[in-house]
């Protein structure tokens, strides 16, 4: 059962896959433009966002070094 249900979804991507490059194919320059301007615009809204989060993580990592070397300065005598 799980290897006819994994056929079948690869089969949905391929077929999906297959009309979303038809349809590109098919659209004026236009379209195309503005569905490169997306995807890019949508690359660097994420890169934005992982620049924030990896910025974030690493204050927090160093507030949490800090801390504990203080609880060690003061658990230690």
């Amino acid at each position: 059962m799980s290897t006819k249900r994994t056929g079948l979804l690869a089969l949905i991507g391929i077929a999906a896959g297959a009309f979303a490059f038809w349809k590109y194919k098919n659209m004026t320059p236009e379209e195309k433009e503005k569905i490169k301007s997306k995807v890019s615009d949508t690359g660097r809204r994420i890169k934005e966002t992982v620049g924030d989060v990896e910025s974030t993580i690493s204050d927090k990592y160093d507030s949490l070094k800090n801390k504990a070397k203080q609880e060690y300065k003061d658990v230690t005598p």
